[in-house]
């Protein structure tokens, strides 16, 4: 006998499970705020990993985080797929660079620092190549 689960769509956790879904989601959140706070640390990842969670241990929790007015809209256009105002691209991408900038003379091996260029390199390149830009509302006819 053959089992074949859809593989975008997990198995729904058992009920004792629920509430680390839930918990795992609240940590996340508080990452998010961090990253809304710190520059140079990510914020939206970490709400739509949390959104992620509550949906897994409670739909109530990831409306909650879905009403908010402005984490809201974030992960619900990464989940639309509309992806980043143009704005925001280059706030992070400036934010980058610049914490690269300031944290490369605390680097004191030369490979560890070509290791954090590199790393900030890619994130700026999956930023600019692969996080689709968002179009604004343009206006109606004229």
């Amino acid at each position: 006998m053959c089992i074949t689960l859809d593989p975008v769509t997990p198995p729904p956790p058992s009920r004792p499970v629920k509430p680390l879904w839930v918990a795992l989601g609240v940590v996340l959140c508080g990452m998010g705020v961090v990253g809304l706070i710190l520059p140079g640390f990510p914020g939206t990842v970490w709400f739509v990993l949390a959104a992620a969670c509550f949906s897994r241990g409670d739909p109530r929790w990831e409306a909650w985080l879905l009403s908010r007015p402005v984490v809201g809209g974030l992960v619900r256009d990464y989940r639309t797929g509309q992806g980043m105002p143009l704005r925001a691209k280059w706030i992070a991408c400036a934010c980058i660079v610049a914490a690269v900038a300031l944290s490369l003379g605390r680097i004191p091996v030369l490979v560890g620092q070509v290791g954090w260029v590199a790393a900030g390199l890619v994130g700026i390149l999956y930023i600019t190549l692969r996080v689709p830009t968002k179009r604004q509302g343009l206006p109606a006819d004229r």
